[in-house]
């Protein structure tokens, strides 16, 4: 072996050493000090209040002095210098609800679904480290973030937080986020465990999957973030899985996270999830925001519970020591997080970076973009676009800066009924777009119409060269959509201003998939999603060709809902609250594209789609086969521009069985002409199936094809390698 590559061997061997050491040795400083405790300071450090001025107080339950208005607190133990936990929501952005801090600002992230359309884990990983910078400078040390769960319908309110349908993209942009959240000596959550998909009546929703379907789907997205990401918490989901709820299920708590995957942080409920008591022998560790459950389960009635033997005083002991473990293991324990100062203008770069590469050109016909400068009159039509880009609502909504010194951001308070409706709003980030296109073509006269109007709309439309037109669907935690239309008529909207003008670009800013029954009429589509705190001068920079778009789908686009699995009205949809329902999920790991190419329907858009203002080939494909693939292909910009590609490997076939899966995917950089070298090796068990009765992942031995393309649908070049027969464990 080489010196280097011997030197390289022995620092890699020395990194591993040194973190075996110091995890083994936080574990062990989490058991002395969890054995110096009392019976009532171990309670303490199990149950957690919301500190928020809208949760009733009793003399039993005060409201803590020190605690943070935000998501969540759990007392420390001072004499023990043990620290208190303050937990901010912080999926897209440090969260401040209601301005229940009057005056705090973050800074937003585009939504889970623009960075996963990125395919460029670095960006996750950046703004994972840049949210938790912020909540330390606002002195929180736990972060409730890392949402990996599959969108398996494209109507769940809650898909813009996440990270698209497939299981290795999930995975590895959920473990990247999280990495780079726990850099900053912060404790991160991944939620929310597991299979949690949809939003109605999600506290009675019973999620109905077989065991290796689920171990081969969302499971493996979760299983691939925690191996990779090391979250030092989990958080458990509202719903049931296969009858009993998500917090209180000894199979995905106990078998699976702890015994399976030998995780060793502590999980926390989500809140207002805890149905009992024995949710603790169950695998819960903590009970979060107690006020919103039935009773304090993990408080009194744990105490007594462990003094007359219902639950092991082992098992309690268990529960503080995960606690402990993570708190010195993430470094809050050494190092407490201090109130400093925030450069919002330095970290409004990392959301626009995101935001740049996360933007999805789906269509250009007549490569009608990018726009040029000198177009003479240009009429951009949408709701509040002179104002700022859409944002996902609910706990993940984050308050930015408004643009005018005392001034909140533009919103509209939620019309619904409900728990959460107080302080959900449709609210718009403070980067106008319709400011951005005319900074970016100052000698055209750029005319707006909030397209209120259709009359006024399309009379504009008429007298203008181009239009640009941005269709809306705000999306929110606790509530699914119940279609996949466009809301308040914009559909019909659109469909008239392109019959009155042809040079039409929609720029869509939703939260997920929409169907587009004007599509076949509008030259060119832009997938902005919600694109964070400097989404404007992102998406203007995209339509004008400061940035080459090179985004790529992480969720497919129906053509519409009879595509999906579940075409009717979604499962409860109707149904009144405390009533317990069923959603089957008989498409099983047949999520999303896997799903399309099992019933050979074609989308609208597939998984991986994305357009560019350059081209790029794909050739000289070598596989190499063994225990897994081991695949290299050369990359070439074939256009005349530089741009940036995602190059896509999918698994084509196993051992003669047919299939489709992703396994591996890039992100690279190329001037006109360059070409580079691309090499990665998959995960065995992407090249499996599950055996639920051994149990473990199975390899059936044979050849394996693979092919590189530009999306699950547009495959280039082919080839396979012989597998050998193997298992490997759960």
């Amino acid at each position: 072996m080489p010196r280097t590559a011997c030197l390289t061997a022995l620092i890699i061997i020395s990194l591993f050493t040194s973190s075996v050491a110091a995890d083994e040795a936080a574990k062990a400083r989490a058991v002395k000090l969890e054995q110096a405790l009392t019976l009532d300071e171990r309670i303490s450090m199990v149950n957690g209040t919301w500190p928020v001025p809208w949760v009733p107080r009793t003399p039993d339950n005060p409201q803590p002095a020190e605690a943070i208005p935000a998501a969540g607190y759990v007392p420390g133990v001072p004499r023990l210098n043990i620290p208190a936990l303050f937990e901010t929501d912080a999926s897209l952005g440090v969260t401040n609800p209601s301005d229940v801090r009057p005056g705090d600002i973050a800074t937003a992230l585009p939504s889970g679904l623009a960075i996963a359309a990125t395919f460029n884990p670095k960006l996750a990983y950046d703004g994972g480290a840049m949210i938790a910078s912020e909540a330390r400078a606002k002195g929180f040390n736990v972060l409730l973030t890392g949402g990996v769960n599959l969108t398996r319908d494209p109507r769940n309110g809650r898909n813009f937080e996440y990270f698209g349908e497939d299981p290795w993209l999930a995975g590895i942009m959920g473990a990247e986020s999280i990495r780079g959240a726990q850099s900053q000596k912060i404790i991160a959550t991944i939620k929310h465990f597991a299979v949690n998909d949809s939003e109605t009546n999600r506290d009675w929703s019973n999620s109905v999957i077989g065991e290796a379907a689920m171990r081969e789907s969302d499971l493996l997205a979760f299983q691939i973030a925690i191996e990779r990401g090391q979250p030092l918490s989990v958080m458990c989901g509202y719903n049931l899985v296969n009858g009993d709820y998500a917090c209180g299920n000894d199979h995905l708590l106990n078998t699976v996270l702890k015994g399976d995957w030998g995780y060793k942080g502590f999980v926390m409920s989500d809140w207002g999830s805890v149905k009992a008591t024995d949710f603790a022998i169950k695998g819960l560790d903590q009970q979060s925001a107690k006020e919103l459950d039935g009773a304090f389960w993990f408080g009194e009635p744990l105490k007594k519970a462990v003094e007359d033997g219902t639950v092991p005083a082992s098992r309690l002991s268990d529960m503080v020591q995960r606690i402990l473990y993570a708190q010195i293991a993430s470094g809050i324990f050494d190092s407490p997080p201090q109130k400093t100062d925030i450069d919002y203008a330095k970290n409004a770069e990392v959301s626009r970076a995101a935001a740049e590469e996360g933007i999805v050109l789906l269509k250009n016909d007549g490569d009608i973009l990018p726009l040029a400068k000198t177009t003479q009159t240009i009429l951009v039509i949408g709701d509040y676009v002179e104002k700022g880009v859409l944002s996902g609502g609910g706990s993940s909504n984050v308050t930015g800066d408004s643009g005018t010194p005392g001034l909140p951001q533009p919103g509209l308070p939620m019309s619904a009924e409900g728990q959460f409706a107080q302080y959900v709003k449709e609210q718009y980030h403070a980067s106008s777009p319709l400011t951005a296109i005319r900074a970016r073509a100052p000698q055209a006269r750029v005319l707006f119409d909030n397209g209120r109007s259709l009359h006024d709309a399309v009379r504009k439309a008429k007298t203008a060269d181009l239009v640009i037109i941005f269709g809306n669907q705000w999306m929110t935690e606790s509530l699914d959509a119940p279609d996949m239309y466009l809301p308040r008529g914009q559909d019909a909207l659109i469909t008239a201003v392109t019959a009155a003008n042809p040079k039409t670009v929609v720029v869509l800013q939703t939260g997920g998939p929409v169907a587009m029954p004007w599509i076949d009429q509008v030259p060119a589509v832009v997938s902005a999603w919600y694109s964070g705190a400097k989404g404007g001068e992102a998406i203007a920079d995209v339509l004008f060709g400061e940035v080459n778009p090179s985004g790529h789908l992480p969720m497919t686009f129906p053509r519409d809902i009879a595509q999906t699995p579940r075409p009717a009205v979604l499962d409860g949809f109707d149904l009144p609250a405390k009533v317990q329902f069923d959603v089957t999920y008989h498409e099983g790991a047949d999520v999303g594209y896997r799903w399309f190419a099992k019933t050979g329907a074609v989308p609208l858009f597939p998984f991986g789609h994305g357009l560019s203002y350059t081209t790029f080939g794909y050739s000289d494909l070598k596989v190499k086969g063994g225990s897994t693939l081991s695949v290299s292909f050369k990359v070439t910009n074939t256009g005349k521009i530089a741009g940036k590609d995602a190059p896509q490997v999918y698994l084509t076939d196993a051992a003669g069985k047919k299939l489709l899966r992703l396994i591996g995917f890039d992100k690279i950089d190329l001037k006109p002409g360059e070409q580079r070298t691309v090499s990665l090796t998959a995960d065995a068990r992407l090249l499996a199936h599950y055996d639920a009765a051994k149990p473990g992942w199975v390899i059936g031995g044979g050849n394996y094809g693979v092919a590189v393309g530009h999306s699950a649908t547009d495959l280039v070049v082919t080839g396979s390698a012989h597998i050998r027969a193997q298992r490997l464990k759960p």
